[in-house]
């Protein structure tokens, strides 16, 4: 029989514990000829060596200096030689502060290995990439309990002159043109930490309230919101579109005839199509099937606009719930963005205290507030009443029937009722034909949630149960009823009372983080003329 070796699993990695001390789950024959045993195997072997192949820096800062022997990997940050000290920075993304590591050349830590260790450094640049061991000891130095005594450096990759990112501060702009390499700063690196801090607290308040994720089309025959900015996908030829145009044209084919041109039968899906702004409508066939879903993911926009709130590709949060109306809809959206700040403000709170001092002082003080404070419900039909009595402060001035403006929603949030607000009933002329007509006929049980700083971060209504109101406004804005047909069957085939909402989330992560350009908030954005990397 084959020699027998045992692999005891871990469920997480505990700092400064050996595997071997965990609980064992199975023991296995190493030449198992079992395939389930040897599958097993194969995975034991895999999750033990990620877990002792290194230590992530945020979990060995936070170890006791117990001179136990660590492995450091990371990037450098900075590296300043005094003589007979050394001392390197080093960042593995994995919080916001780096770890020193210290050599000393009149003593060091491991003497045999000390001339390698010269030769390391003097390949050694911020930026570039090393591996690094040592007694892990207390620090004298301020604002670090932890150091590493290098007892062995390998770099693992060199970094030339030319490198963008130095020490020296540089600008937004010029980091965005470097896309790339930005995430290695200390700006971005707490942004995208940041993103997936909230991208695993969205799942988790749904996850924890018996909600199912679903995943919804990215390519559509329909427009949710009935705006038609929509990215079209095609695979017809554009250039023999235009030869055959030309010699249309040159025949005598009369201009407002050029459509016809366009066969979409012979397109890829037969008819025309277009990249999604929206997973709402297919996410409420599933909730009426399910119960409650969400939704999260990317959604197109084909809006030209250059602004520092907008962008052509972006992610979103859409749950659908069968049997809410509209005040359940406002408590699970008031009860959501107090969740997701108050996880920011709890469980990420040195990237927190980076954003308060260096991007936006105040921000922790502004989440705080609203995560404090009850939401303010108010009409529309009041709240624009309260804007008129200071319509000489706008811009734009408000009036009922506004679309209301940024600069109107933050005046509610920070002058007339200072606290988040909740506005609800709008005309049905300025929302989508999915909204619940109210019984004045003016008006959809529609609700935009405002906060301090930012305006809206939340909109969302009670959706059109009846199948005949939902037809009538299908037909009233000039939409297609055919393109909508499995839709109307939702309120066909045992329709109920249903709402939802959307959350964009780069709009989140702004008013997180502080950050003043939505471009800053996603890896890589796309907006008018911008699609590199």
């Amino acid at each position: 029989m084959s020699a027998v070796t045992t692999w005891r699993l871990k469920t997480s990695p505990i700092v400064g514990t050996d595997a071997g001390t965990q609980q064992p789950t199975r023991v296995f024959e190493e030449n198992s000829h079992d395939t389930e045993v040897a599958t097993s195997l194969k995975c034991a072997k895999v999750i033990l060596y990620s877990i002792m192949k290194t230590e992530l820096i945020k979990d060995i800062l936070t170890s006791a200096p117990d001179a136990r022997t660590v492995t450091v990997c990371g990037w450098v940050r900075t590296i300043r030689d005094s003589k007979n000290l050394v001392f390197i920075q080093v960042n593995d993304g994995s919080c916001f502060a780096s770890i020193q590591l210290t050599f000393d050349r009149s003593n060091p830590a491991n003497s045999n290995n000390a001339e390698n260790i010269e030769k390391a450094l003097k390949e050694l640049s911020t930026g570039a990439s090393l591996k690094a061991t040592g007694k892990l000891i207390e620090s004298p130095a301020s604002g670090q309990s932890v150091e590493v005594n290098l007892e062995t450096l390998i770099v693992l990759g060199k970094c030339p002159s030319d490198y963008p990112i130095q020490k020296k501060a540089a600008s937004m702009e010029f980091l965005r043109d470097n896309a790339h390499l930005r995430a290695r700063t200390n700006t971005f690196g707490a942004v995208f930490r940041m993103r997936s801090q909230m991208a695993f607290a969205l799942h988790t308040f749904f996850q924890e309230r018996g909600f199912y994720y679903i995943n919804t089309p990215e390519i559509t025959c329909s427009d949710c919101e009935g705006a038609g900015e929509m990215f079209q996908i095609t695979t017809l030829s554009l250039e023999k579109l235009a030869e055959t145009a030309i010699e249309k044209g040159a025949a005598g084919m009369k201009k407002e005839d050029a459509a016809k041109l366009v066969n979409y039968s012979k397109d890829f899906f037969g008819k025309q199509a277009s990249l999604t702004v929206s997973g709402q409508l297919e996410a409420e066939t599933l909730a009426t099937a399910l119960g409650r879903v969400y939704t999260f993911g990317p959604t197109f926009r084909a809006e030209n606009s250059n602004t520092t709130r907008h962008l052509s590709e972006f992610w979103m949060c859409e749950p659908e719930m069968a049997f809410f109306d509209l005040e359940d809809d406002m408590d699970i959206q008031e009860d959501f963005i107090k969740y997701l700040l108050n996880w920011a403000l709890t469980k990420c709170t040195a990237d927190m205290e980076f954003f308060n001092k260096r991007i936006q002082p105040g921000v922790i003080d502004t989440l705080r507030h609203v995560v404090e404070t009850p939401f303010k419900r108010v009409s529309y039909t009041e709240a624009v009443a309260e804007l008129e009595k200071h319509a000489d402060d706008f811009e734009f001035k408000p009036y009922w029937g506004c679309d209301l403006a940024t600069e109107h929603e933050r005046y509610l949030t920070e002058k007339i009722y200072k606290c988040p607000v909740m506005v609800y009933n709008y005309p049905k002329e300025i929302k989508a034909f999915y909204m619940k007509l109210n019984d004045d006929g003016k008006t959809v049980k529609a609700v935009d949630v405002l906060v301090p700083g930012l305006g809206e971060i939340i909109g969302g209504s009670e959706r059109e149960e009846s199948y005949d109101k939902l037809l009538g406004r299908i037909k009233e804005l000039g939409l297609k009823p055919e393109d909508y047909d499995w839709y109307l069957d939702l309120r066909k085939f045992g329709t109920v009372p249903h709402s939802g909402f959307g959350l964009g989330f780069e709009r989140l992560l702004l008013y997180v983080t502080g950050m003043q350009n939505i471009r800053d908030v996603i890896p890589y954005p796309r907006a008018p003329k911008l699609a590199d990397f």
